[in-house]
């Protein structure tokens, strides 16, 4: 080799920054590395070269120095560091104030941080970004915590909306109602005689007279629907509540609903996620985006406003042919947006979704044990465990063939039962085909049995859950199911002790605004739940020996999510070589109490080196 006439003489041994033979810096060596001896330090001429270039190159001043500050750079040993550099939007340099001086020139731009704390950008593992723009698009829809809050907001729409035309809402959960149920039939009735009414949360609804009359749901419809449509077991007759809604009841738009052009839906999506960077947030997966909601994020990217990675899993029916289903993932596997070898790094797809069970904010999520009789949930079924939408055989198909192409497969599976079988189809899968490899994961998760988290771990798949389900819903929750139960509900750090990739998300679904949304994106509420298990309405703490230790509530929502989203070789810590994502925090969220963590504000956040607009 050439080099070898710059050094002392050749020696033999093993190359303390590589191997020998053979080292793939110098793979067409016919003998390897050419190692020499170096002040007794066995180092070869194929590392030693790039070595000596790193050095020379460091002296070349930055674009961008921070110093004097709190640097969690949330690498494998959590360093802490006063300073960092930037250049060309990656890290070039982590350390001492002193050892920044290198890399400071003319034009360098030095901030002094003045003792603040810096963490990597935020992400969020789960959120619906599209939809929750459009939310309040046509008219604001106020925060609402009783029955009364519901109906007056249905006299209001009648107002509004002709007779005989649609009043829906959506999303408001009973959990979060202080009378914790529906509204009944009729109250809807009395609050809308004239309007067919859907109260809709999540696959269930509660729908007033006119509008099962508009479906035909009557007592014999409800007869041959009993997994749909709930009865008055006196009469035989539809008490207005209906399961899997989406299956038996069709709701129409009212002609006084606002249409936006495609400039105004892309408008407020990129104020959206804008909002996002204003709450530290630089990533996020989109769990069920559409083919629509593809084109709204390629064409934010295309004019300069995409200002959040967003990683995609791409909804799938898991119904009918499954020829036509392999087409569509033949579709997705195709895309460049996942199979580009230098992809844009702002926009991916990962994978694809589909949904396993119900949800526990209406009655309906799949569970081992019966759910019990109760008021809350309309539930007179003492054997009733809940709703699975997809059985094994098919969930299976659907794995491999996910795992064949190499997509990430989740699944909504909130009970502990469409845990466990999701992840013995993981399980089943993954003697033929390699699941780590692929990111799968479970979705939602939250209750999950010590025997689904060890098979989680073994099998190297991760998990998507959101505190702030537990914040808004352990109240209602805790009296249906009761305090032993309900120690299984998000099981946090026995995760992190099994080595679980865990990511923390929101789902966010409807408004704008990190604390008014439903489900709220407030990262830092977020923390904060993981560290108290303190939830609205309820006194005490919910199973604190689940609680996350501060340096776990950052991997939280950070490195641990790059890994969900398939990018946390270019993100998710701050390290040498990596994408320059990171915000600056008003306080020091390892030694804060506990009660300020919540309260964090974003003084600003960076996104590949550049500070974005976030000024409130």
């Amino acid at each position: 080799m050439e080099q070898k006439r710059f050094l002392p003489k050749a020696a033999t041994g093993r190359c303390r920054f590589g191997t020998n033979p053979p080292c793939d810096r110098f793979p067409n060596s016919p003998r390897g590395h050419a190692v020499v001896n170096l002040v007794r330090l066995t180092i070869c001429v194929g590392c030693l070269i790039p070595l000596l270039s790193e050095s020379a190159a460091a002296a070349e001043p930055a674009d961008l120095v921070l110093r004097g500050g709190k640097i969690v750079t949330v690498n494998d040993t959590f360093d802490i560091a006063s300073a960092m550099a930037i250049d060309d939007g990656r890290v070039v340099a982590i350390g001492s104030d002193e050892s920044m001086d290198a890399f400071i020139g003319e034009k360098t731009d030095v901030i002094d941080l003045k003792g603040q704390m810096v963490l990597p950008g935020l992400i969020d593992s789960h959120v619906h970004a599209g939809s929750a723009s459009m939310y309040e698009a046509d008219h604001d829809i106020p925060a609402m915590e009783t029955i009364d809050d519901v109906l007056a907001y249905v006299r209001e729409r009648t107002k509004v909306v002709p007779e005989g035309e649609w009043i829906t809402l959506s999303q408001v959960f009973i959990t979060r109602l202080r009378e914790q149920r529906y509204p009944t039939r009729a109250e809807l009735d009395a609050a809308a005689p004239n309007h067919p009414v859907a109260f809709r949360t999540g696959p269930d609804a509660s729908v007033n007279s006119l509008a099962l009359q508009e479906n035909g749901i009557d007592r014999e419809f409800a007869a041959s629907h009993p997994e749909n449509v709930q009865v008055d077991p006196a009469t035989g007759e539809p008490t207005g509540l209906i399961r899997r809604a989406g299956s038996v009841l069709k709701t129409r738009s009212n002609s006084t609903r606002r249409k936006l052009t495609q400039a105004e839906r892309d408008d407020r999506l990129a104020a959206l996620l804008e909002d996002y960077n204003r709450w530290g947030i630089t990533g996020a997966i989109d769990r069920n985006c559409s083919e629509s909601g593809q084109a709204q994020y390629e064409r934010l990217l295309a004019d300069g406003r995409l200002n959040v990675r967003m990683r995609l899993s791409r909804g799938l029916s898991p119904n009918g042919d499954l020829a036509e289903i392999g087409k569509r993932l033949d579709g997705y596997a195709a895309d460049p947006l996942f199979t580009d070898p230098d992809p844009d790094p702002r926009l991916g797809i990962i994978g694809v979704k589909v949904f396993l069970d119900g949800g526990m904010l209406t009655g309906s999520a799949y569970f081992s044990q019966p759910w019990g009789v109760s008021r809350i949930y309309g539930i007179d079924d003492a054997t009733y465990r809940g709703m699975r939408y997809i059985e094994s055989e098919r969930l299976e198909e659907l794995v491999r063939a996910c795992a064949k192409r190499g997509l990430a497969f989740t699944a909504h599976s909130v009970g502990d039962a469409a845990v466990a079988a999701l992840l013995e189809a993981y399980a089943r899968i993954n003697e033929e085909i390699p699941i780590e490899s692929t990111r799968s994961t479970v979705t939602h998760s939250n209750f999950m049995s010590p025997s689904s988290i060890a098979l989680a771990a073994r099998l190297g798949v991760g998990v998507d859950i959101q505190p702030a389900w537990l914040y808004l819903d352990t109240r209602t929750l805790a009296t249906q199911f009761g305090n032993d139960r309900m120690r299984q509900f998000q099981p946090l750090a026995d995760l992190f002790e099994a080595g679980v990739k865990v990511g923390g998300g929101s789902d966010h679904m409807q408004r704008i605004g990190s604390l008014r949304s439903v489900n709220p994106y407030n990262p830092f509420l977020g923390m904060w739940v993981t560290v108290t298990r303190r939830a609205r309405w309820f006194d005490g703490q919910l199973h604190p020996g689940q609680a996350l230790s501060r340096e776990q509530m950052i991997r939280f929502y950070t490195i641990n999510n790059a890994w969900l989203m398939r990018a946390e070789e270019e993100i998710g810590s701050l390290e040498k070589g990596k994408r320059a994502d990171f915000i600056i925090v008003d306080r020091d969220l390892l030694t804060c109490p506990d009660e300020d963590i919540r309260d964090t504000r974003v003084l600003a956040t960076y996104l590949d080196g550049k500070r974005l607009p976030i000024d409130r």
